[in-house]
């Protein structure tokens, strides 16, 4: 009786092992595939921006990555740098970050909400012009519209949150958006 109760035990444990081995197994495949999801879903890509005038210099460098949860809707970070240069009057450097919702009610039409938080670094050389406050940050809440074909979108933003301060000419802006 013995022996055939230890037999038992033996084989319950060598159950039990075998079980343990093929649900770690599964569970780090289960795992593998949720990654590989996650990142089929993530797109990479953002903007680039030169601009060149008499004296006036701008540069951008714009950086982000979505996630599409559906065909429909994609939420994603990104991250801004620009230079601007105004030959003899200032140079700053911009740089911050933004929070993007995209939404494609049917497959040419974009619509995007865009929350952007920036530092601004002015150096004037004329003093009065930024006297008080030379850094500063700047928040921008931009809507926009665009038609998109394949990877590419433009179209057009209004930044909502725009007054005398604001570090951009115009509420409104044209925009490229590229995404891979």
């Amino acid at each position: 009786m013995i022996k055939k109760s230890a037999s038992i035990y033996y084989v319950k444990g060598v159950f039990l092992f075998v079980f343990l081995i093929l649900s770690t197994n599964n569970s780090a495949q289960s795992k593998n595939a949720m990654k590989s999801v996650f990142w089929q879903n993530v797109q990479f890509g953002g903007g680039l921006g030169l601009g060149f005038g008499s004296g006036y210099t701008d540069i951008s460098l714009m950086p982000s990555a979505i996630y599409n949860f559906n065909e429909y809707a994609a939420l994603g970070l990104g991250a801004q740098y620009k230079y601007l240069k105004q030959r003899d009057i200032y140079t700053s450097h911009l740089y911050g970050a933004s929070i993007i919702g995209l939404f494609n009610p049917i497959d040419e039409i974009q619509l995007s909400a865009e929350v952007e938080q920036l530092r601004v670094n002015v150096n004037s050389r004329n003093t009065s012009l930024y006297s008080s406050t030379p850094n500063y940050w700047n928040t921008a809440l931009f809507l926009g519209i665009g038609y998109r074909s394949g990877n590419a979108t433009v179209g057009a933003r209004y930044n909502l949150l725009t007054d005398r301060n604001a570090i951009y000419g115009s509420a409104f802006m044209p925009f490229v958006r590229i995404y891979f």
